[in-house]
C-alpha cells in the first residue's frame, strides 16, 4: 500500500484548528476488530489491513474517545512496516479540526519500533509525489524507488516532538 498522508505540519501535539490551541493526546492499540461502522468516511479499509496482520493504532485528544488518526503496522525484519496511514475524516485538508496528526501517527509507529527493540526505524511506500515531502517533513530517507524508511535520529526527534514533549 502506497502512503499517501500528507504531513499538514510538524507541531508540538495536535493544535486546533480554529483556536490554535494546543491539545494534548493519547493513543492506544486496537483490540477490538473494527466493523464497517468504525470507518464509514475513511478511504481505506481498517478491516484488510488489520486481517492481513497489522496492528491498529489509533490517535485520541485526551477527555475523549473520537479517533483522530490511525495507523497500521507491524514488527517485521527489524523494523515497523507500515501498510496504511490516515487522518479521520474530520481533520483532513486544511480545515481539518486538529493539525499534527499525521506527523504524531509516525511518531506512534517510531515509539513502537523503539519500544520493540528496532532503534525506532519505520518503513514505508511512499506515493511518487509525496517523496520529497516526508524527506522535508519526517525527516524520512530513500531506501529505494518509493520505499523510504524513518531512521533512529529521525525518530528520536520525532519521538520527543509528539509524544515527549
Amino acid at each position: 500500500m502506497e502512503i499517501a498522508i500528507v504531513i499538514d505540519e510538524l507541531t508540538e501535539c495536535l493544535v486546533e484548528t480554529a483556536t490554535g490551541k494546543v491539545v494534548e493526546t493519547y493513543y492506544e492499540r486496537r483490540v477490538t476488530p473494527i466493523k464497517i461502522k468504525d470507518f464509514k468516511g475513511w478511504k481505506f479499509k481498517w478491516n484488510t489491513t488489520e486481517k492481513n496482520g497489522y496492528d491498529i493504532y489509533e490517535l485520541y485528544v485526551q477527555g475523549s474517545d473520537i479517533v483522530q488518526g490511525r495507523i497500521s503496522f507491524r514488527i517485521d525484519g527489524g523494523v515497523a512496516d507500515v501498510d496504511i496511514a490516515e487522518t479521520a475524516p474530520h481533520n483532513f485538508g486544511h480545515t481539518g479540526q486538529y493539525t499534527g496528526v499525521g506527523g504524531h501517527l509516525f511518531a506512534i509507529a517510531c515509539k513502537v519500533s523503539m519500544d520493540a527493540g528496532c532503534d525506532g526505524f519505520v518503513a514505508f511506500t511512499a506515493k511518487n509525489k509525496l517523496i520529497e515531502h516526508y524527506k522535508e517533513t519526517l525527516g524520512a530517507k530513500v531506501l529505494s524507488g518509493q520505499r523510504m524508511y524513518i531512521d533512529e535520529t529521525a525518530a528520536q526527534v520525532l519521538i520527543a516532538k509528539y509524544l515527549e514533549g
